[in-house]
């Protein structure tokens, strides 16, 4: 995993708002699937439902681990979530 961008500059980390954290903690508190939209490190596109496992920092940055459909896990800089579905699916 790199926080580099294609040029190879550092890619500079926004924390996310602290709100939206605990909405993802609650997601898998509550083992709620997620349909998100987000950038990987190379920047391609990704859509896709999300089980999210766990949230880790690594490097002053921090991470939603979560599994696809498919099975494969996602290692997903929360910055980089362009759109989730959070809102509608955790009510509490």
């Amino acid at each position: 995993m790199t926080d580099k961008n294609i040029s190879g500059e550092k890619d500079h980390y926004p924390p996310i708002n602290c709100n939206r954290h605990s909405e993802y903690e609650l997601a898998i508190m509550h083992k709620v699937m997620l349909q998100l939209t987000w950038a990987d490190e190379t920047g391609q596109l990704h859509i896709g439902k999300v089980m999210p496992l766990d949230l880790k920092t690594q490097d002053k940055q921090e991470f939603l681990i979560g599994q696809s459909n498919d099975g494969e896990i996602h290692t997903i800089r929360l910055d980089k979530i362009s759109r989730s579905d959070v809102d509608e699916v955790i009510k509490v």
